[in-house]
């Protein structure tokens, strides 16, 4: 299975300079677990970092931040480990473990930035591969029963 049937287009993204709190809304009102973040630059934004929901939780909150004075920029993993959209799911985990992380930023062929990858979304494509592999065993073993006792229930 690759990458580009699973991850999340369209993430969403955030600017280095924004609170822990507008971070935190942002997460919650677009049901995500990490925020892009963006720096603008001669009129561009690049992309210098990402932010985690564990991020805020485990860095901010637990160190006592005040999250309506501090900066995403204070909390961010500013390397954002990458892997592109035609990379398979096994790929993709390796580098997570690799990095130590459990999200990837997705990349185009042109390296640009298409969406984030995370750790649950390869549990739930390989959940779905395995659920189809599960019904066509099914299948098949009703149809080799109907076979097999056919000739049988005829005689």
């Amino acid at each position: 299975m690759k990458v580009d049937r699973i991850y999340t287009r369209n993430a969403i993204g955030i600017s280095r300079g924004d609170t822990l709190q507008e971070a935190a809304a942002a997460m919650r009102r677009f049901h995500v677990g990490s925020l892009l973040v963006f720096e603008k630059s001669e009129g561009r934004a690049e992309l210098v970092g990402i932010v985690t929901d564990r991020d805020l939780v485990l860095l901010a909150m637990a160190d006592g931040l005040d999250a309506a004075k501090v900066a995403v920029e204070k909390v961010m993993t500013p390397v954002v480990a990458s892997v592109p959209e035609g990379a398979d799911i096994l790929e993709a985990l390796e580098r997570m473990r690799g990095a130590g992380v459990r999200r990837l930023l997705v990349t185009t062929e042109r390296g640009d930035p298409a969406g984030v990858v995370a750790i649950d979304d390869i549990v739930d494509g390989l959940a779905a591969e395995l659920a189809s592999a599960s019904a066509l065993m099914k299948t098949e073993i009703h149809r080799e029963i109907a076979e097999f006792d056919g000739p049988r229930a005829a005689a």
